[in-house]
């Protein structure tokens, strides 16, 4: 195949790329400023030509930095509008790509607390939810000229090189790492190599389009998740982060957002035949602190 990928230098597009090449693929990334224009509302029509698939995961992080009115508008922007401009250019293509597969992540479903969530399961209404609604929605222009679209509602992604778990790494390490606030809420992982693995799937899979969720079949509290990384680790995990410590730190509603509760569950993709690699944290956790 053809490739188009947008965010082709970030985390999971970098190992997407190698994984595409390795494959026999060929790659073609779009380019901020070259291939495409958010901003100027301008894409390079061109970029599409014998394209055959697009795999578009490009957008502002959203733990970069604190959740102002500013950035909470970048966040929106990065995603909803960068994807309505790339959905219309795939729609007015004179041969357009058979399928895209677009970024979202579990951010949909809100805070749940107990309840297993699947690709059926309604939204939340805190604002990634509403990000991730607006996100999916901008590709109808896509669908509606007959692509195939698949949304890949991502969980957190477990990599050394970077994202969640690299930030809590340098902590960790000094024997200072602890659970967030209680502890029970549930948190949905996957590992680098299933989330590419379950972006090829998406990729050659003609049957599957609409939501996936790209998670492990084992999600776990904040707690296990803690004692896990530090029995990885070999350092001690007992220092609790108070959500009130981390309110003040990021701000009300983004540290109510990043500690929300969600027991995702990868419905879609398992019986869609996708075997995953890592299926269990432990082992999750010891590929990628091997790759740091």
């Amino acid at each position: 195949m053809n490739v188009l990928v947008t965010g082709s230098h970030g985390l999971i597009g970098t190992a997407l790329v190698q994984a595409l090449k390795l494959g026999g693929h060929t790659v073609r990334p779009a380019v901020r400023g070259e291939t495409w224009d958010i901003p100027a509302c301008r894409f390079e029509q061109s970029a599409l030509d014998g394209i055959d698939a697009v795999v578009h995961l490009a957008g502002e992080g959203v733990g970069a930095r604190r959740w102002t009115k500013a950035q909470k508008a970048r966040i929106k922007a990065s995603r909803v509008d960068g994807t309505t401009l790339l959905a219309e250019a795939m729609a007015t293509a004179e041969t357009p790509p058979r399928v895209l597969v677009s970024g979202s992540a579990v951010g949909y479903y809100g805070e749940r607390g107990d309840e297993v969530l699947t690709e059926d399961s309604p939204p939340g209404d805190d604002f990634l939810s509403e990000v991730c609604q607006a996100w999916e929605a901008a590709t109808t222009p896509a669908s509606e000229a007959g692509v195939r679209v698949v949304h890949l509602r991502t969980g957190i992604v477990l990599t050394g090189r970077g994202g969640a778990l690299k930030k809590q790494l340098p902590l960790f390490r000094i024997g200072l790492g602890g659970r967030l606030g209680t502890g029970r809420q549930w948190l949905s992982w996957v590992s680098l190599h299933d989330e590419v693995g379950a972006i090829l799937h998406a990729l050659r899979s003609d049957d599957l389009a609409g939501p996936i969720n790209a998670t492990a079949p084992n999600p776990v509290t904040n707690a296990e998740f803690t004692a896990a990384l530090g029995k990885a680790m070999r350092r001690p995990a007992r220092l609790p982060v108070p959500r009130a410590a981390l309110a003040v730190v990021l701000g009300r509603e983004m540290a109510a957002s990043l500690t929300a509760s969600q027991r995702v569950s990868p419905t879609r993709l398992e019986a869609h035949g996708y075997r995953f690699k890592h299926p269990e944290l432990p082992a999750a956790l010891e590929v990628a602190l091997r790759d740091t």
